[in-house]
């Protein structure tokens, strides 16, 4: 083999070794942008999965304390008696239901986004409920307060009004005893005296007890306008010389709702002209020694009274 020879075979060797070295460096370089692209990919992926999860889990968080706080305003919402209405109490129930479900979902651990947006949605919605029932209790109570208002009004109204009828009332009373005790008859002059009939009926005064058949009581009434004109009652009594009552005890009247027993009754015609009335009364067993008194009463009170004393 001649030098020319040699010298070119080491060249053609050569050459295809530098050939051989390229494409491997080639290769190499291509695997070490494909390992990079591909740690590139695996890390954007789970970075922005992390990213996805990390939002989720906030969002869930937000959820969580928007429902508790709707909850909240649900728990305060009716505090007390405002007398809410059927369809109130329903809408509250249905939104205490929905915060439930909602409650529900976001307990799954691998919660979607599409069931984090539904459960969104459907918070949009009992915040709304809550809303309105928040304005409904409101404006309930401001007519229960206004309700109120008006009732305690019209009880101090009722409770003046009763006041003045008690005291018309109390007036009327007072009134009406004045007017009964100035309209009571009074009598202006009594004398009582023992009398004896002849047998021609004639009669003759006397002060001896076993002569006199009767006791005359002479009397005049007092003037009175305010007492009705017209008959009256008189109711007699007599008290003998020991002081004993001479009545009938199934004879009774009433003295400012007293029962009292009377000895007689007689009625007269009042017509306040001053006119003189003369009634008798005869013992029937016998008139005795010493005082006897005569008490005349009408409209519920006391006229008046006077004694005889006879021998």
């Amino acid at each position: 083999m001649s030098a020319k020879n040699v010298i070119e075979k080491s060249t053609v060797e050569n050459t295809q070794e530098k050939s051989k070295d390229r494409s491997k460096l080639y290769f190499f370089i291509i695997a070490l942008v494909a390992l990079l692209a591909t740690n590139l990919y695996f890390y954007v992926k789970y970075r922005s999965s992390g990213e996805k999860l990390y939002t989720i889990s906030l969002q869930k968080e937000n959820v969580q304390i928007e429902l508790d706080r709707l909850e909240a305003e649900l728990d305060n919402l009716f505090v007390g008696d405002v007398g809410e209405s059927e369809e109130m109490i329903e809408m509250e129930s249905k939104a205490r239901q929905t915060i439930a479900d909602i409650r529900s979902t976001l307990d799954h651990s691998s919660i979607s986004e599409e069931e984090l947006d539904s459960a969104k949605e459907e918070l949009a919605k009992v915040r709304e409920d809550v809303t309105v029932l928040k304005n409904d209790v409101t404006e309930l109570r401001v007519k229960n307060e206004l309700l109120q208002k008006e009732n305690e009004r019209l009880n101090h109204e009722i409770r003046q009004s009763q006041e003045e009828i008690e005291g018309l009332s109390t007036e009327k009373e007072e009134l009406e005893s004045q007017v009964n005790i100035a309209s009571q008859l009074k009598v202006s002059t009594l004398h009582l005296s023992g009398i004896k009939l002849n047998k021609k009926g004639e009669k003759s005064q006397s002060n001896r007890s076993k002569k006199i058949d009767k006791l005359e009581i002479n009397f005049s009434l007092a003037d009175n306008s305010i007492s009705p004109k017209g008959e009256k009652e008189i109711f007699i009594r007599v008290v003998d010389p020991k002081g004993n009552l001479i009545a009938d005890p199934k004879k009774v009247f009433y003295v400012h709702g007293e029962k009292l027993q009377y000895t007689q009754k007689e009625n007269i015609n009042f017509t306040n002209n001053g006119e003189e009335y003369t009634l008798y009364w005869e013992d029937p067993n016998g008139f005795r020694k010493g005082a006897y008194t005569i008490l005349l009463y009408s409209d519920d009170a006391i006229m008046g009274r006077s004694s005889v004393v006879l021998r």
